[in-house]
């Protein structure tokens, strides 16, 4: 009987303390023509990377998966897919801030000392990028994804052991329960993040029945995957803000990072509360202390909804570059829906 064993080509990077696996080399070409719907085969048809990315022994469920795939949209450089252990996000600003990254830093989009301009495809569309470069290094990514937008207000969810739970519901990429987190005790510090945890955990199940699972342009986004807690903002100095902000990220991992998309989300909120507006900015602090910075730019429209569009800035650093063997005989390995989307490995190597 042939031994069946696949290589998979990674470099694994970090933002705010999220590390972003992105895998380069070792996947079949998928089907479909744009990068959301290679995502959607993906998630359909060959789940198994995700899974096995993202569990031991190969990985670990706090960690987020990016797959370099070829872009459909002009003026793309390349697209890539998110797969993390809630799902598959259609955008994340960390995500997209370590791919930009490990895109320049290995060379496969030519890298310019200075200001330097990318553009990537993820399955909710284009992302406008801006590097920032000195002495070969990407010292910072700036990003703009898709806008965001308030789809419901001052909802409310009975949470067992937390009572009543007051929020509302954002789109920035995926959909965030954006939930106060003062109204119930914390304040986003690194000894809470268990209590964090456990609470983001109870509060996303209660929550889910019958909350919206769809977006007016991609359809159908799945189950509510995200809740983002807010602390109280400071004023820094006129147009900047700063506020410890944590997002739970279902099922069981709270973000190392602020979160991009989490960010751009409050930027929505706050700007439809009138508490931010054109050219202001807004810093969020993790419970770790990883900072993001978003920048309020201009309003826009998703279907019926009023919008934001939004910029997120952050630092990737590069903390791994490995191929890893995949042994599809070995009984830790569920080869059902993987198989058919990894590149055999050459004979002889």
């Amino acid at each position: 009987m042939q031994h069946r064993e696949c290589t998979l080509e990674l470099i694994d990077t970090q933002s705010g303390g999220d590390v972003s696996r992105i895998v380069v080399a070792g996947v079949e070409p998928l089907p479909g023509a744009t990068v959301l719907e290679k995502a959607r085969y993906l998630q359909n048809e060959g789940d198994g990377l995700r899974r096995l990315l993202l569990s031991e022994p190969y990985g670990d469920p706090a960690m987020s998966i990016d797959l370099i795939v070829e872009p459909s949209r002009p003026g793309a450089q390349a697209g890539y897919i998110i797969m993390e252990a809630m799902g598959y996000p259609l955008y994340s600003g960390s995500n997209t801030i370590c791919t930009a990254t490990a895109l320049l830093q290995s060379g496969a989009i030519p890298m310019q000392e200075g200001l330097q301009n990318v553009v990537l495809e993820s399955p909710a569309g284009l992302a406008l990028i801006t590097a920032r470069v000195s002495e070969g290094r990407v010292d910072s990514i700036t990003t703009q994804g898709e806008p965001a937008y308030v789809a419901d207000e001052g909802l409310s969810v009975e949470v067992p052991h937390y009572g009543t739970v007051a929020f509302d519901l954002v789109w920035s990429g995926a959909y965030y329960a954006m939930i106060d987190a003062s109204r119930h005790g914390f304040a986003i510090t690194a000894e809470e993040q268990i209590a964090l945890t456990a609470f983001g955990d109870a509060f996303v199940r209660a929550a889910r029945p019958g909350l919206r699972q769809e977006h007016p342009e991609l359809g159908d986004v799945g189950p509510l995957p995200f809740a983002h807690f807010m602390g109280p903002v400071r004023t820094l100095e006129p147009g900047r803000m700063e506020s410890p902000s944590a997002t739970y990220v279902h099922p069981g991992v709270l973000c190392r990072s602020p979160t991009g998309t989490g960010t751009s989300a409050r930027l929505a909120l706050m700007s439809r509360r009138g508490e931010i507006r054109e050219g202001e900015s807004l810093e969020t602090i993790s419970p770790r202390g990883s900072r993001f910075v978003g920048a309020v730019l201009n309003d826009a429209r998703v279907g019926d909804y009023a919008a934001l569009h939004s910029t997120i800035t952050g630092r990737a650093r590069l903390i791994a570059h490995s191929r890893i063997t995949v042994d599809l005989d070995d009984p830790l390995v569920d080869p059902s829906d993987l198989a058919n989307v990894l590149l055999p490995r050459p004979a002889g190597e």
